[in-house]
């Protein structure tokens, strides 16, 4: 028979992990008090059919798979790391049980983020695994408030509030395993939804070496980190990495020698060493507020969250100007877009010219999974695209076991970084920003370069690399 290429997850829940592995099937459609079942070829389930009649109370029919389609039908669903992690006890709602498993799951399977939602006619949970969600789990609409409220209570918020937005913490801490989940709860028209954001510390990944960076790229970054005052901008999409790459940096540049003052929204990870504020704009802590307070602090080094508006991006030249190290964030699609955007916002090319040392603009590509990935040859059109011979051959997902049959295992960050030198700074001044030739008689690896060289490396896929073809200029 045919397997079915998608089985609702509430169905899957009607075995938890352990039970489908020791049954020996794979639940896939429930009609009229009858469950349908997928089992294992040469497998007799008379008495297991029996068994669970006695324990749950619904009759049992069993269509026979070969034993490999039903292995990777199992841990297509059921996602097996190892330990039996889709296994949580969802009668157990409301627990503090339940929110330490699921987090515990979400940190086992490399996910960033716990999704817990509520629609009209159900609830559900997803996780987000190398940038893509995924749903695990659905709860029934009656217990959903009691874990909406356990969730508020353990990440110090307001149970009673339901109508407006809140934004807390948790402290996950289990054997050797210590780190915040930031939690983001929103009233939507069905009931609260909720995010857990995962931050754990991982030390490998704030390190700059281990960001993705090439040798020119490094180089060329920690020299224009090195300079004593000037402004460094990270630009790209929300979810690309520049928060990481920011708190890699602050890490580099944290030394005793050094006064570090941060504005954040939110404070994702805690620096020793480095003086960390929350943005808090409803009591007028605002990013240009506080940065001029910052400079009654005697700063070193100032890290702004984001530059938003006109006011905060004066400030940040501002700063920049009178002798200190600035490191933000802006919305462009390219590195060089960022001085559009300045200019956008109200700033005159001169003052940019004179601050700016180094734009970098950065996104985060999907890695294959080096156990199931496929070779295939490019076919004529897509080589034009990509500027590639006819003859090359590219790796592509297909998914398995270890990868949890996504195709993909991590994420790597790319990155153009373009260090102001005395020519560019020249053409800003003179908005002269047609500068794609000279770039390349310096040898300035472009995001397209970057994602191009993991496609020929058998890194990554074509699918990851098309949107940013697209998405740069």
């Amino acid at each position: 028979m045919t397997i079915d290429e998608h089985i609702s997850t509430e169905v899957i829940q009607s075995f938890s992990a352990s039970e489908a592995r020791d049954y020996g099937l794979i639940p896939y459609q429930y009609s009229e008090d009858q469950l349908q079942c997928y089992g294992k070829e040469g497998q007799n389930y008379t008495d297991i059919v029996q068994e669970i009649k006695v324990l749950f109370g619904f009759n049992v029919s069993v269509f026979s798979i070969p034993p490999l389609d039903f292995e990777k039908t199992y841990n297509k669903y059921y996602r097996d790391s190892g330990k039996q992690t889709a296994g949580i006890n969802i009668s157990s709602i409301g627990d503090s049980d339940f929110i330490n498993s699921l987090i515990e799951e979400a940190d086992s399977i490399h996910s960033s983020d716990i999704h817990i939602e509520s629609y009209e006619d159900r609830c559900r949970v997803r996780m987000r695994i190398d940038g893509k969600l995924i749903e695990r789990y659905v709860i029934e609409k009656s217990n959903y408030p009691a874990l909406v409220n356990r969730i508020k209570i353990i990440s110090n918020l307001d149970i009673s509030e339901k109508r407006l937005p809140q934004d807390g913490r948790i402290l996950f801490e289990k054997g050797n395993k210590k780190f915040d989940v930031r939690t983001s709860v929103l009233p939507t028209i069905y009931g609260e939804k909720i995010v857990l954001r995962l931050l754990t510390r991982d030390r490998k990944l704030l390190d700059l070496k281990n960001l993705g960076f090439n040798a020119k790229q490094y180089d060329d970054y920690s020299k224009s980190i090195a300079n004593p005052n000037g402004l460094v901008l990270i630009t790209g999409p929300t979810g690309s990495g520049k928060s990481t790459t920011l708190y890699a940096t602050l890490r580099t540049l944290n030394r005793e020698d050094n006064n570090i003052l941060t504005i954040e929204d939110p404070v994702e990870y805690t620096l020793e060493g480095i003086n960390q504020v929350q943005l808090k704009e409803e009591i007028g802590l605002t990013f240009g507020n506080a940065l001029r307070t910052f400079l009654r602090q005697d700063p070193d080094i100032i890290m702004l969250g984001e530059i938003r508006d006109q006011d905060t991006a004066e400030m940040a030249i501002r700063s920049s100007l009178t002798g200190h190290l600035l490191l933000s964030t802006i919305h462009t699609n390219s590195a060089w877009g960022s001085i559009t955007r300045l200019i956008d916002m109200g700033i005159h090319p001169y003052l940019i010219s004179d601050t700016l040392i180094a734009c970098v603009a950065q996104r985060l590509v999907r890695i294959l999974c080096p156990h199931c990935k496929q070779e295939y040859q490019i076919d004529e059109g897509t080589a034009n695209i990509l500027g590639f011979e006819t003859h090359h051959h590219y790796y592509g997902a297909v998914g398995c076991k270890q990868c949890y049959y996504t195709g993909y295992s991590g994420r790597k960050a790319i990155y153009e970084v373009i260090r102001i030198d005395r020519i560019l700074a020249e053409a800003i001044r003179k908005k002269q920003l047609d500068i794609e030739e000279y770039l390349k008689k310096q040898h300035i690896t472009t995001l397209k370069d970057s994602a191009l060289s993991l496609l020929a490396q058998g890194q990554t896929s074509l699918e990851e690399v098309l949107p940013i073809m697209n998405d740069t200029i």
